[in-house]
């Protein structure tokens, strides 16, 4: 039998207490097992660029192209489980233990792998805590200055059957753990340069210091307005609030941060309220020496506050030694209003808006609203009210889904009517255009928005998703693919934009790819298993088809298909129809 040897990154996974399991219930915790393979295990490992060497029953063997991939390929099943595992008795949770090993191998004819490269990651598996992740010191090497991990040395360790003893360090991870964002086939981040661009920054959230963990809102908006002011600077490179905010109530080291996110500097800063005032700190660090480019202390009424934002960014400005022209200038003022009240109810509003869920989008609009009541001048309320009302409509979580978007289309005008400036205006515009089908005008605003601000990641999505409408998805790519780099980070339902984009264009196989991935960030997501159905489809892949389309009405008995063909507006409808034609092909639907 021929064979050769090759150096190998070797994940080793078993489930913990397995037997105790299978003896209390086989049936179930074999139909349960089976379903984490199909559902999260085996996609995840795709998505990753693995390769299962073997099944060992409740446990794999698999092979990755570097150890960066099978630590992120890791990390996502571990949240995934734990996910899974919430509200679940102690005693019936299924928890995996990994071990991660760099070493060398033997590849067989028939592609199985031995060796000391596998042995050892078998025994690191072996030592595991449950749901933690052991790593070799070979491994760890490669994996500790590319991702953001919290670790534990557990010095140096005598395996079992392993003749020289080898330092073990343990990577315990929650579904809050995150990893740097992965480079793989069904992924669409891109890896960080060789050094970040000479003039980047990201806009850490700032940390409540008011002794009142209702007042997080504030301090989170003071960081949001300063980003959006800096993501109108085309000198600058600017990462979204969704990016910066996944480093929110963590302790971190700056240079990984900036590391992370591919950024030459990092805004850190405090907030403190307490009545009429507020004390706010700031300080811009160059990530790639960890030394300060500038710090101040403000202190100052709170009818001050945007003087004070004001303030920041352009100390920021003149820290980086930018040449402001004047209409730079002018599109840095801050969007104000002098009613207090009405921008703290914005603020709220805001920030529950962003959180995308039926609840949170009700309250967000009733905030808005109040905020406009309060100040009817203020842009900015009316802007964020529109995409609220729009979000309603779509989803849909209005009881009168066309009364909410005739509505946003109402409010968003009002916004831009109020400043012409401001860039969540025309966003706003935008996406309430999109909706009502007038697709010209949602691509002029989504392109005034990215002329106000170069940066603002929203503008090159909603450019993305104007022209993928349009039938024009390979330009949609390109804005999608903007989007990302501002936003590594970026929210699940990216994936979701460049899948239909790629099933638009009739590339199946790579729609499948990050529907998958989306999958595993979102498992209860129907309109993507609804898209993938119909890719399978497409595909021939018919009982992979059923699978999927069954899975939707498991998350939402009221799917339908007539809604999302009346509220997607497509300009054709046959593109549309291309995915009720891939269900039809499956035998889904007549």
């Amino acid at each position: 039998m021929s064979e050769n040897r090759k150096l190998a990154a070797i994940l080793a996974a078993d489930v913990v207490g397995y037997s105790r399991l299978a003896s209390e219930d086989e049936d179930r915790t074999l139909a349960r097992l089976r379903a984490l393979r199909s559902d999260l295990i085996d996609p995840t490992i795709a998505v990753h660029n693995g390769r299962v060497i073997k099944r060992t029953g409740d446990g794999a063997l698999v092979e990755f192209r570097s150890v960066v991939d099978a630590v992120r390929c890791a990390i996502e099943v571990q949240n995934g489980m734990a996910e899974r595992n919430a509200g679940v008795q102690q005693d019936r949770r299924i928890e995996f233990r990994i071990g991660i090993h760099l070493g060398d191998v033997v590849e067989e004819s028939d592609g199985d792998l031995m060796g000391d490269g596998v042995n050892i990651a078998s025994r690191l598996e072996g030592i595991a805590t449950p749901s933690a992740i052991c790593l070799s010191e070979d491994a760890y090497r490669q994996v500790k200055a590319r991702l953001d991990l919290s670790v534990s040395d557990l010095g140096v360790m005598q395996l079992k059957n392993i003749a020289e003893p080898i330092r073990v360090y343990s990577l315990q991870v929650s579904a809050a753990a995150e990893a740097k964002p992965a480079v793989s086939a069904g992924a669409v981040a891109h890896a960080p340069a060789e050094s970040p661009p000479e003039l980047s920054i990201a806009v850490l959230p700032f940390v409540n210091m008011s002794g009142d963990a209702e007042q997080e809102y504030f301090a989170d908006g003071i960081s949001e307005d300063i980003i959006t002011a800096l993501s109108k600077l085309s000198q600058l490179f600017v990462i979204a609030r969704n990016s910066s905010f996944t480093f929110k109530g963590r302790s971190v080291n700056v240079q990984e941060v900036g590391r992370n996110l591919n950024v030459r500097y990092v805004l850190e800063g405090s907030v403190r309220k307490s009545g009429n005032k507020v004390r706010i700190t700031a300080q811009l660090i160059d990530a790639t020496t960890g030394g300060h480019q500038w710090a101040e202390r403000f202190d100052r009424d709170l009818s001050d506050i945007f003087a004070v934002q004001d303030d920041v960014t352009q100390q920021i400005v003149g820290a980086l030694e930018l040449k402001l022209t004047a209409g730079d200038q002018q599109r840095l003022a801050a969007e104000q209003t002098q009613n207090l009240e009405a921008y703290d109810c914005f603020l709220r509003g805001r920030e529950h808006m962003w959180r995308l869920t039926r609840e949170q989008n009700v309250e967000g609009q009733q905030l808005l609203q109040r905020a406009i009541d309060l100040d009817p001048n203020f842009a900015p309320a009316h802007a964020f009210l529109a995409v609220a009302q729009a979000l309603a409509y779509v989803n849909p979580w209005s009881q009168s889904p066309s009364k909410s978007l005739q509505q946003a289309i109402v409010s968003a005008t009002q916004a831009v009517a109020l400043d012409d400036r401001y860039p969540y205006a025309h966003w706003a515009l935008g996406v309430t255009n999109l909706y009502l089908r007038r697709l010209d005008v949602a691509i002029r605003e989504a392109e005034r928005v990215i002329a106000l601000a170069p940066n603002l990641a929203e503008g090159h999505e909603s450019l993305g998703n104007a022209l993928h409408y349009a039938g024009r998805s390979d330009e949609a790519l390109v804005c999608f693919e903007r989007a990302v780099a501002l936003n590594p980070y970026y929210p699940d339902i990216f994936l979701h934009f460049h899948a239909q984009a790629m099933f638009q264009l009739g590339r199946y196989e790579e729609a499948v790819a990050f529907l998958k991935r989306r999958l595993v960030r979102n498992p209860g997501t129907d309109i993507s298993r609804v898209l993938l159905a119909a890719s399978y489809g497409h595909l021939g892949r018919f009982a992979e088809a059923r699978e999927e389309w069954d899975g939707v009405f498991r998350i939402n008995p009221d799917y339908s298909l007539e809604h999302r063909r009346k509220v997607l507006p497509y300009k054709n409808p046959a593109d549309f129809e291309r995915v009720v034609d891939g269900l039809r092909k499956a035998g889904l639907t007549e």
